[in-house]
């Protein structure tokens, strides 16, 4: 592993321990050339994703791009960031557990809603404007207006 600070090659790993609800392995190494010590997370990879858009271009799956995306919209909430973790983790799971390579973008979308939907009702519905892409304020209250259960009627 090359060191951040320096660029050495030769890094040295100092403690090993399990991380993220033991789905990754977190290394501190220490870079015996300028004495700088760094975090190093391994994850196990089963099969390479990639993400094909709705206009059919296709990329690379990118976990760092759906942990930007979920905790933007998770944001100034009360959520604990090992929460926020396992839910990433888990998705990363159901996507690579499905057995195809090739997986749709409006499909990850769909299961960040999901999950996101049964952990924070705001995070869901900030994640949801960016994917669903409101324009306007009426985008807003027709997706609330989904959201809410039917008010009782009342017999005045």
């Amino acid at each position: 592993m090359r060191c951040p600070f320096c660029g050495n090659v030769d890094t040295q790993v100092k403690d090993s321990r399990p991380a993220e609800d033991h789905v990754a392995i977190r290394r501190r190494r220490f870079c015996p050339a300028c004495a700088g010590r760094f975090t190093t997370y391994e994850r196990v990879q089963l099969r390479d994703l990639v993400v094909v858009k709705s206009n059919g271009k296709r990329e690379d799956f990118d976990r760092d791009k759906l942990e930007r995306s979920v905790r933007i919209s998770m944001q100034k909430r009360p959520i604990e960031p090992e929460r926020i973790d396992q839910m990433i983790s888990g998705i990363v799971r159901r996507l690579e557990s499905m057995g195809e390579t090739d997986i749709p973008s409006k499909l990850i979308g769909e299961i960040v809603m999901e999950r996101l939907a049964a952990i924070d009702t705001v995070a869901y519905v900030r994640f949801a404007s960016v994917y669903k892409n409101f324009q306007a304020t009426d985008d807003f209250e027709d997706f609330l207006a989904e959201l809410a259960p039917p008010k009782p009627k009342t017999d005045a």
